[in-house]
């Protein structure tokens, strides 16, 4: 159960925080989500919870505080904070070669010219690293793009299909060519699921193992994994794709993958997972590292992973990144720069993330004024393909959660949406 403060003690108004609901409600009550669930806490204290709608429309089953929700790539935060651990214990250093991990990756090609089929390639400039890994430089992209011949070849290939291990993911990965030489741009990739791999290579324990006893118990995270046990289904939310201007079912509780345990522990997508836990994580992060007497990182590790990484302290949009709403509509991971609203009717046909730079693990934001959003310098955080979404804001002192099961992210503006609902309703 999620204790609560009043608002007023934690310099947060109430009646400004009631526009999260005034707002919000409305997209369950036009029928375009099936419902959610909006957390924040500030100075340590939760003061502000709201669940509305259903979890299961078929099922008719509320959202409720201990919903069990498919968080996706909110997972690679917390695999991000493992590979750090191992950082900390001088297993690895972020300069480190992933070849030295993953033999192989040390050959690597960057594709050239051609499509899908035929193609050419050049050798890359120089390996990827643990860092171009952990900030999505290192020439990789993901399946469910649709932008490049390198994402067909991955869509061929199913490279995260559920019947693989983590070893048989990045044997087949390092036979494909690089999107680009390491370091030189930014795209949103499998990167973290090929640090899961390395994680499994570095501490000798299979990746669920190692979250398990060095993250999720210790933090108390007793309703975050990458399977369901059988007195946690009936409160495992339906999950639902925009169809339209509504939505229709893609993965019912009762008969998921999500009941069986995988093989492939996709260290960039497959943990579920409460906003009770969440906020756990989330607030361990903005403690610098340690909850409730269990730490997990050191201060000065956390401040390294919350900085930006990019080169030249530049934003996404130096970086060569942009989101097209025609290609690429599920290609956003934070929903920052998303200025589209498809509730009020068409996209942007080009979506920049000026103002934001990204961390070890997550977005960082560096000038609230380019980015064109209510938010402060520093402010860490990352969102899933469910259009779910987290942050925290150091200078603050918040953290906020936004859960609900509606794919793709890109479906509403709500990551905007929520971030200047939250943040107007600060006053001390």
């Amino acid at each position: 159960m999620i204790e609560l403060s009043r608002p007023e003690n934690v310099g947060l108004r109430a009646d400004r925080l009631e526009r999260i609901a005034a707002h919000f409600n409305r997209y369950v009550d036009e029928g375009l989500i099936p419902g959610y669930l909006a957390l924040i806490a500030r100075r340590g204290r939760a003061a502000y919870l709201h669940c509305y709608g259903l979890c299961d429309v078929e099922a008719r089953l509320p959202v409720a505080e201990d919903t069990i929700f498919r968080i996706y790539s909110m997972t690679k935060p917390i695999t991000s904070v493992g590979v750090m651990m191992l950082y900390e214990r001088g297993l690895l250093q972020l300069d480190d070669p992933a070849s030295e991990f993953i033999p192989g990756f040390e050959r690597l090609e960057v594709f050239q010219s051609g499509d899908a089929e035929n193609y050419q390639t050049v050798p890359a400039e120089r390996e990827m690293t643990i860092r171009d890994l952990l900030t999505h430089t290192a020439g990789l992209t993901y399946g469910h793009m649709v932008a490049h011949p390198l994402d067909e070849m991955y869509r061929q290939r199913d490279l995260l299909g559920k019947d693989r291990s983590l070893a048989a993911f990045v044997n087949q990965l390092k036979e494909l060519p690089l999107l680009f030489s390491p370091g030189t741009r930014w795209s949103y990739s499998v990167a973290t699921d090929v640090l899961g791999h390395v994680i499994e290579v570095v501490s000798g324990q299979p990746l669920d193992q190692f979250f398990a006893a060095e993250i999720l118990a210790p933090l108390g995270m007793v309703d975050t994994g990458f399977s369901l046990s059988a007195d946690q289904v009936g409160r495992f939310a339906a999950n639902y794709e925009r169809d339209g201007a509504g939505f229709r079912l893609i993965d019912k509780p009762s008969d998921s993958d999500y009941l069986g345990q995988p093989t492939l522990f996709s260290g960039g997508g497959g943990l579920v997972s409460t906003a009770g836990d969440y906020l756990r994580f989330s607030q361990m992060l903005l403690n610098t590292g340690e909850l409730d007497g269990a730490r997990i990182l050191g201060r000065k590790t956390v401040e390294l992973m919350t900085g930006n990484h990019l080169p030249g302290n530049c934003d996404l949009s130096s970086m060569g990144y942009f989101l097209r709403s025609e290609s690429r509509r599920e290609a956003v991971g934070m929903g920052l720069g998303a200025r589209h609203n498809l509730r009020r009717g068409g996209a942007r046909a080009l979506t920049r993330h000026d103002g934001v730079g990204f961390g070890l693990g997550g977005y960082v934001l560096l000038d609230p004024a380019a980015a064109q959003i209510l938010g402060s310098p520093g402010e860490f955080g990352w969102g899933g393909a469910a259009s779910t979404t987290f942050w925290i804001d150091p200078r603050e002192e918040l953290t906020a959660i936004f859960l609900t099961q509606l794919m793709p992210s890109s479906s509403y503006p709500i990551r905007r949406e929520l971030r200047v609902l939250v943040n107007q309703a600060i006053v001390d």
